[in-house]
């Protein structure tokens, strides 16, 4: 059987057939072609062998899994693994599938290994009921103090007792137990600050108070800690946090010196921390680390040491490596980079010489490869649930761990909707690795030789020598380096350095407030009517159907010859190549500007506006995910750090219609969606003003004689496009598209609505004059035009005219947000219906004249049916 008619749908045989059919597959995969005819076998007899090599293993207590090789050995590019995908869909379509589907939904938890509970949670369901009370913990404490100390109970723990005020003080602490050195009442219902404050001073010797998670810290500001330090002036832990009085005490209780079973020291007046080796302290809170008990006198033999998470501002970077260098044991430090030891791991192993491990890497590795910012010791992001949380949530939001994607393509299109799939439970267990020993691909089996015959699996081999027992390993971004921001990338499997994102948005921030762009005067009309010098009517040439039914007037006449054409108004865009294809000249006009992109593409458009006006409140905060993803992220940490809202859109740079674009508040959804596309992530409007309960935007056209002087023009016809279903921020309704979207004329059920009626009814329902918010419309519109008109005045073109439709939004405050600008905008609306013009005299304007006097201010220099902005 020839290719060729396999291509024409006989079912492959051969293993000719399969390589010219897949020839671009296979190579696009990166399968070594030693390992091309192994795969052709085990794809045409549906071999998935990988169970015989590989076993999965729990691990991170049970919420992730590892593959294990349990074959003797495998060499490099010996093998090639089928590996099946257990779910594949489309992103809109992932709720209602898993609700859908049978079995789907515990599958797919199971695989993520969200389908258990959370122990802590179990156990305290498990025991609710059998759980000691308050005066039941104090009986059993005092009785071990008897039975295994002095009779003095030192630490004591009260946690999630359900604890209130009235309770809390009835238990008269203090003055049964006058020399407690450490009190926990983490978990319980404490909301009194005066009260609490002073029977916790009670208590003079207390070297540490734990009070998390009671309601009483989300009312107090730092004065209650205050209080209770000046009270309590031997304090040296506070809420997890060490106090400026920290000091041998806290540090043990770092090192495990001083515990429960061991409050204090045994042996008064030794060096009680003289053999510790290790002491992690990372986020405690430290501002000043120079302290008398951490001194090489007092832990001479301390050799591993963490202080992430530490501000240390009140340190120098001088004064630190200088108390750092004193430790002659030290060998292995992790420390935030940048952070209080500067932004530089090269500098700080050349001014610390004795260690041989910094954040987890080897010394002598970082200071071959010159890295300035090096951490191996990432934490896995791992999945969070509750136990009231319903499967479904728990897998859309672990997801994003797992998931894979590609997207399909013929010879004549692109699919615009990428796939997502997730591998079967082997190819899942696969972990990431910066140096792998397999690679994982895509592929497409096309049995049939046609894409419609397509089956998805992912190709499994190894790239490395294995033997048993070996984890089985790939690099999560194969490919991807550190010029596509691979480090920023993989915080959507870990946790990496927040302070470093942090500082990279607060650079970013201070830039954009540093910009304010100056007003352009409005000025007179400077450009000429457009006329034939025989007085004969201008030939205009289209491509778009409504102008030429609807553009109706003498002055102008429809010419199917665009070399014959006095003016050229065509929905595709016109380079310099399509210019000499088509024959057309530098004397004919064109309804678009040169470099118009930094207008009506999505990334360019937000970085003239922050480049000319920084941050205008008209402007959601937006991102370009390829240039500025570390920024993103960390405003992104800022925000759930303050406990602000952390909902954003993905918008592809180019797509209209809201193809592939997402709303979602999960850090990891935001940086796996780059993989579909270059994207911007802007601040979705969480709380936008609503009509009748429902989401909806507005599309404005301006009309652009010329760019220098701006001359611009704002049509009286504009027209509102509502959502279909009432607005939801509950996390479902985030993949329903009549929920979140407005574009309902591309397929879906439009509900069109009169803007006048629109209007009546919206000043009506919000108690607003829409005059007042068209103001501000009109007013943010024209600093849109400005910004692009002051930073690229290579725009202006004498023989251009052009026509933008502006989408906007209004916010709970009824202030208006940028959406998008839109070349050529779809402007069958305005042709096909009759409305009132909502400003002036309120005269009607017909639907069918609407390319009538577009032409006319853009050619004619008319003003009919529009306002100068």
């Amino acid at each position: 059987m020839s290719a060729t008619n396999a291509s024409n749908g006989s079912r492959i045989e051969t293993y000719e057939d399969f390589v010219k059919v897949h020839d671009l597959l296979l190579a696009a995969s990166g399968l070594p072609q030693s390992l091309h005819f192994k795969l052709f076998q085990k794809l045409t007899s549906e071999t998935f062998d990988g169970g015989a090599h590989f076993e999965i293993e729990p691990c991170e207590e049970g919420r992730q899994r590892r593959l294990l090789l349990t074959s003797e050995t495998m060499a490099k590019d010996s093998n090639v693994f089928l590996i099946d995908h257990a779910w594949t869909f489309r992103l809109p379509d992932a709720y209602k599938q898993l609700q859908e589907v049978p079995g789907l939904v515990q599958r797919m938890a199971a695989l993520m290994c969200v389908d258990v509970e959370d122990d802590g949670g179990s156990e305290q369901a498990a025991e609710s009921g059998g759980k000691m009370t308050a005066e039941e913990v104090l009986e059993s404490e005092i009785r071990n103090a008897k039975e295994t100390g002095d009779g003095f109970v030192r630490w004591l723990e009260l946690e999630e007792l359900g604890l209130d005020d009235a309770t809390f003080l009835s238990l008269n602490l203090s003055t049964k137990f006058p020399d407690l050195l450490a009190l926990s009442l983490c978990g319980n219902k404490l909301e009194n600050q005066e009260k609490l404050v002073e029977e916790v001073t009670k208590f003079k010797n207390l070297k540490a108070l734990w009070l998390n998670n009671n309601p009483v810290l989300e009312k107090s500001d730092c004065g209650m800690e205050d209080a209770i330090l000046q009270e309590c002036p031997k304090l040296e832990i506070y809420n997890s946090r060490f106090t400026h009085n920290f000091g041998e005490w806290a540090l043990g209780f770092c090192a495990d010196v001083y515990g429960k079973d061991n409050p204090a020291s045994s042996h008064q007046g030794n060096l009680p921390l003289q053999s510790v080796t290790s002491l992690d302290l990372s986020n405690r809170g430290i501002h000043n680390l120079i302290n008398k008990a951490f001194s090489p006198f007092e832990m001479p033999n301390l050799s591993y040491l963490n202080i992430r998470g530490n501000p240390i501002e009140e340190n120098s970077v001088s004064d630190l490596f200088g108390l750092l260098k004193a430790f002659y044991c030290l060998q292995s430090l992790e420390v935030d980079i940048p952070g209080p030891l500067g932004d530089s791991a090269v500098e700080i192993l050349e001014s610390l010489p004795t260690l041989s491990s910094l954040n987890g890497v080897d010394a002598s590795k970082i200071l071959e490869s010159e890295n300035h910012i090096v951490d191996s010791m990432l934490q896995l992001r791992l999945p969070e649930w509750t136990a009231e949380e319903p499967l479904a949530d728990r897998v859309l939001n672990a997801m994003w761990l797992y998931l894979m994607t590609y997207r399909l393509a013929d010879e004549e299109k692109l699919d615009e909707n990428p796939v997502w799939y997730v591998m079967d439970e082997l190819g899942s267990a696969l972990r990431h690795s910066d140096e792998p020993n397999f690679r994982v691909a895509p592929f497409l089996f096309m049995p049939e030789g046609k894409l419609a015959s397509a089956v998805s699996f992912s190709i499994l081999w190894p790239t490395q020598n294995v033997k048993r027992g070996d984890e089985c390993t790939r690099d999560y971004l194969f490919g991807i380096g550190e010029d596509k921001q691979r480090s920023a990338r993989l915080t959507a499997w870990f946790y990496t350095p927040q302070k470093y994102f942090i500082q990279e948005y607060e650079k970013h921030l201070k830039k954009l407030q540093s910009k304010c762009l100056p007003s352009l005067s409005v000025k007179s009309s400077a450009t000429t009517v457009v006329h034939r010098s025989d007085g004969s009517a201008l030939r205009v040439y289209t491509d778009i159907p409504q102008i030429e039914e609807f553009l109706t007037r003498p002055e102008f006449v429809i010419t199917n010859e665009p070399k014959d054409a006095d003016i050229i108004w065509t929905s595709m865009q016109i380079d310099e190549e399509v210019k000499k294809a088509v024959g057309i000249t530098d004397q004919q006009y064109i309804n678009q500007f040169p470099f118009e992109a930094c207008l009506v593409m999505k990334h360019h458009l937000a970085d003239t506006i922050q480049k000319a006006q920084g941050s205008p409140g008209w402007l959601q905060p937006t991102y370009n995910l390829e240039t500025h993803l570390s920024q993103l992220i960390g405003d992104y940490c800022l925000r759930k750090r303050d406990g602000l809202n952390n909902l954003w859109i993905l918008k592809p740079w180019n797509m209209a219609r809201t193809i592939d674009t997402t709303v979602t508040d999960n850090l990891s959804s935001i940086i796996r969606l780059m993989e579909t596309g270059p994207k911007i992530c802007q601040k979705y409007i969480e709380h936008p003003a609503l009509f009748q309960g429902k989401k909806f935007d507005l599309r404005y056209i301006v009309l652009v004689r010329s760019i220098h002087p701006l001359e611009i023009f704002l049509a009286d016809v504009f027209w509102v496009r509502l959502a279909n279903n009432l607005y939801s921020l509950e996390k479902h309704s985030l993949f329903e598209y009549e929920t979140h979207f407005t574009v309902m004329n591309y397929g879906r059920r439009l509900n069109h609505m009169n803007t006048p009626e629109f209007v009546r009814e919206f000043e009506k329902e919000h108690q607003v004059k829409w005059l007042d918010i068209h103001q501000r419309v009109k007013s943010m519109i024209r600093s849109v035009f400005e910004s692009a008109a002051s930073l690229h005045p290579e725009m202006h073109d004498p023989k251009s005219r052009a026509m933008y439709g502006v989408d906007v939004m209004l916010d709970a405050s009824f202030q208006p947000k940028l959406l998008e600008v839109t070349y050529c905008p779809d402007c069958m609306r305005a042709c096909k219906y009759d409305t009132k013009a909502i400003c002036g005299g309120g005269e009607t304007v017909r639907g069918p004249d609407f390319f009538n006097f577009v032409f006319g201010c853009l050619f004619l220099n008319e003003t009919i049916h529009v306002c100068q902005l």
